[in-house]
C-alpha cells in the first residue's frame, strides 16, 4: 500500500468513529477568528506547516476563519508561553514544537511554564528528522570514518545553538560513539553553522532535514546519516544512523497542535479527529512529502501524544546530564 493510502486509510479509520455526536458537540466555533499560533517567525517549517493546515481546518470548522500568528522569540518560549495564558476555550491553538516542549525542558534549568501540565496535547502532525552533513569534498564519507577521527582529534560539529535538538543529537554520538574529541561550536542558527561547513571553519552541521534537501539534491553537502527508522524514500542513498550502528540516534523534531490546558474533551475530539483528515489532504501531503517532513503512518493523539513528550523529555534530559549541558535562563 502507497503512503497516501495509508494515511487516508488512518483518517477514515478515525473520521469515520468520531467520538462527539448529538448534544455533546460543544457549541464552538460560534465566533472568530481561531487564533494558530507560531511560535517561530515567517518562512520557517512551523510557519511553513501552520499556513499549510490553516485553511483545511477553516473549512473542516464550516468556513470558521483561522489565522495564523506569528509570535516568535527565545528560541519558541515566548509565543508558547502567551498560549499557555489563554483562555481554553478553542479560540487560541499552538502549533507545538519539540524544541520547546522536549528539548528546551530536557536542558533549561527553569522553564517559564509546565511542558505538560500548563497545555492540552491534542495530537502530533508531523515530524522532522535530523542529518548529520559534511562539505561535498569533505574527507569523511561515511560515519564510521567520522566517528573514529573524531576518537583521535578534534573533529567541530556546529549548530542552531547551546540546548538545541541539533546539540544533544551531536552530544549522544559522543557518548555512544566513544569520541571525546566531537566537539561542539554553537551558532545563533543555522545559517550562519551551514557558512562556515562550506568554508572549511568546521567539520560538520547536526540539522533537520527539511531546510537542506535543496543543497544535498544540488551536491554542496553530503549527509553521513539521518534520524528516521528507515532510509527516506526522496533521499534513498543517506544511511540511517541505526543501521550504521548508533541506533539511540533515532527520533525527530515534531510539530503538534495543542492548546491551554483544560481545553474541553468535545474540542479535543473534534481537533483529534480532523489531524489525520487534514494531513492527508493532496496539497498538504505533497508538500511535507517534498520536504521528507511527514506525519506518523498511525496518528499519534490525546494521552499517547503526552507520553511521548514525557519519554522524549526522560531521554534527552538524560544525554543532557551525561554530557553536562544546561542552559541557564
Amino acid at each position: 500500500m502507497k503512503r497516501r493510502d495509508l494515511l487516508a486509510a488512518g483518517a477514515a479509520s478515525i473520521v469515520a468513529a468520531p467520538a462527539w455526536v448529538g448534544a455533546q458537540t460543544p457549541a464552538w466555533p460560534t465566533r472568530g477568528p481561531i487564533r494558530l499560533v507560531a511560535q517561530f517567525p515567517p518562512g520557517g517549517l512551523v510557519d511553513t506547516v501552520s499556513r499549510l493546515i490553516a485553511p483545511h481546518l477553516s473549512a473542516a470548522l464550516g468556513g470558521q476563519s483561522v489565522i495564523v500568528e506569528n509570535r516568535a522569540g527565545a528560541g519558541g518560549l515566548i509565543g508558547t508561553q502567551h498560549v499557555a495564558g489563554q483562555p481554553a476555550d478553542g479560540y487560541t491553538l499552538l502549533v507545538s514544537h519539540a524544541s520547546v516542549h522536549v528539548y528546551a525542558t530536557a536542558t533549561r534549568k527553569v522553564m517559564p511554564f509546565d511542558p505538560i501540565g500548563d497545555f492540552t496535547h491534542i495530537g502530533m502532525l508531523v515530524e522532522a528528522p535530523m542529518m548529520l552533513m559534511v562539505r561535498a569534498n569533505s574527507p569523511y564519507t561515511t560515519l564510521a570514518q567520522y566517528v573514529e577521527a573524531a576518537r583521535t582529534k578534534q573533529v567541530k560539529y556546529g549548530t542552531s545553538g547551546i540546548g538545541s535538538a541539533n546539540h544533544l543529537f551531536g552530544e549522544m554520538l559522543k557518548i555512544e560513539g566513544k569520541a571525546p574529541q566531537h566537539d561542539h561550536i554553537p551558532y545563533q542558527g543555522s545559517a550562519p553553522a551551514m557558512q562556515d561547513l562550506l568554508s572549511g571553519q568546521i567539520d560538520s552541521v547536526f540539522d533537520p532535514v527539511t531546510t537542506n534537501v535543496a543543497q544535498l539534491r544540488a551536491g554542496s553537502m553530503r549527509a553521513l546519516a539521518v534520524s528516521t527508522p528507515a532510509r527516506l524514500p526522496l533521499l534513498p542513498n543517506i544511511p540511517t544512523f541505526a543501521e550504521s550502528g548508533y541506533p539511540k540516534l533515532t527520533g525527530s523534531q515534531w510539530l503538534g497542535l495543542s492548546a491551554p490546558k483544560g481545553l474541553p474533551a468535545p474540542i479535543v475530539q473534534r481537533l483529534s479527529a480532523l489531524i489525520p483528515e487534514i494531513l492527508a489532504k493532496p496539497d498538504v501531503f505533497a508538500a511535507l512529502d517534498e520536504r521528507q517532513t511527514m506525519p506518523r503512518r498511525t496518528p499519534v493523539l490525546g494521552n499517547e501524544f503526552v507520553q511521548l513528550i514525557n519519554g522524549q523529555i526522560d531521554t534527552w534530559r538524560a544525554v543532557a546530564k551525561a554530557a553536562n549541558v544546561e542552559v541557564i535562563a
